[in-house]
């Protein structure tokens, strides 16, 4: 039987991803990615954090989610001690008895394989009632100062240390919809998708706690909310929640395959040089929410807003003016001839406008991908 562990790993290496470039990509800590390609069960607190990071791991890797979570069922029931009713066997004295036995034990069998192998009642039954009772049990975390990743549900309280250490600043999650809305002690804060706020956790009047929210749903309350926290005074000049940057604050080169030019708006990528200009397509995957639009050439602006899983493709003869709300929410591939190039994206929660168009210069013909203020 195939195991899901490896088909995870040997997928993240296909596609040449450490753990550390998913963890970031898809705010899942390295704990649990590797406790899903080891198929390390005691690495979760629950089988249903185990099953949710194994969706969305997979629909990261474009591997089949459904396909995995039966290999993870299959998995568990070998695991699982055979019941002793199906061990016991009855001794009949006659034929009779015996003939009965055998009907009754084929019916047993089929009814506990459709239980517990086809339909997996209990486990479904197990998995609803941990996820109910874990999404309706109010948590309350005391906040030690140093980086925490925790997921938020309506009720949950985060104990902040006040500036005098005599106590703790209390903060409520009042909202988990679209956003986070904390109640603290100078009133409700709202907390957008991606975005990095400094918070005055106890009403003193300074800033002094830094919250970073990576994941909350548009519809479901029960999804939660995934925060990064950080009290400021500990972190250094340099920290960033959201990790994308280089240490000298610069974003990270492109593929070796293009080439980088400073202008007068900002950077213009080489991507490509040719004797002729001719049609290219991009293939834009969406891994969060975003308010998108772009014009082919001289035609109008298409705009519309975009979630995690989308797939936009666009084909141009001369060039494309992208504008996106969340740059980091893009995965962009050119496909130019038969040469395709990945493109880097700025962080999460930035706003940028890039043109990707043909220019003619000292007698060639080159794909450039300009950033525009």
């Amino acid at each position: 039987m195939e195991s899901y562990g490896q088909i995870l790993k040997e997928a993240r290496e296909k596609k040449e991803l450490t753990v550390e470039q998913v963890e970031r990509d898809t705010s899942i800590t390295r704990q649990y990615i590797l406790g899903l390609e080891n198929e390390d069960f005691d690495a979760f607190p629950g089988e249903p954090y185990l099953v949710g990071f194994l969706k969305n791991y997979s629909a990261y890797l474009g591997v089949d989610s459904g396909e995995l979570i039966k290999l993870y069922h299959a998995k568990r029931i070998q695991e699982s001690p055979v019941p002793e009713e199906l061990l016991k066997r009855s001794k009949p004295k006659f034929i009779l008895p015996l003939v009965v036995s055998i009907v009754l034990a084929a019916i047993l069998g089929t009814g506990a394989y459709l239980y517990f192998g086809v339909f997996k009642v209990p486990q479904m039954l197990k998995e609803r009632a941990l996820l109910v009772a874990e999404t309706e049990k109010v948590h309350q975390y005391t906040f030690s100062g140093k980086i925490e990743t925790h997921r938020l549900y309506v009720g949950d309280q985060i104990l902040v240390p006040d500036g005098d250490g005599k106590g703790n600043a209390v903060l409520t999650v009042v909202s988990t919809i679209g956003s986070l809305t904390l109640e603290t002690p100078v009133g409700p804060q709202v907390i957008d998708l991606s975005e990095e706020r400094e918070l005055d956790a106890d009403g003193d009047g300074r800033n002094d706690f830094i919250i970073y929210l990576s994941d909350v749903s548009t519809s479901d309350e029960k999804h939660g909310a995934e925060v990064r926290m950080l009290l400021k005074d500990s972190a250094n000049e340099n920290f960033d929640l959201v990790d994308t940057q280089t240490e000298d604050g610069e974003f990270e080169e492109p593929s070796k395959s293009a080439s980088v030019i400073p202008t007068g708006t900002g950077r213009q990528v080489v991507i490509l040089e040719d004797s002729r200009a001719y049609p290219f397509s991009l293939n834009i995957t969406f891994r969060g929410p975003c308010l998108f639009r772009y014009r082919t050439d001289r035609n109008p602006y298409v705009q519309n807003p975009l979630k995690n899983g989308d797939i936009v493709n666009i084909t141009a003869s001369n060039g494309v003016r992208l504008w996106a709300s969340n740059i980091n929410a893009l995965k962009i591939q050119v496909t130019a001839g038969v040469n395709t190039y990945d493109l880097e994206v700025g962080r999460a929660g930035q706003v940028q406008v890039e043109d990707i168009k043909w220019i003619r210069e000292d007698g060639k013909y080159r794909l450039v991908v300009v950033e525009l203020d």
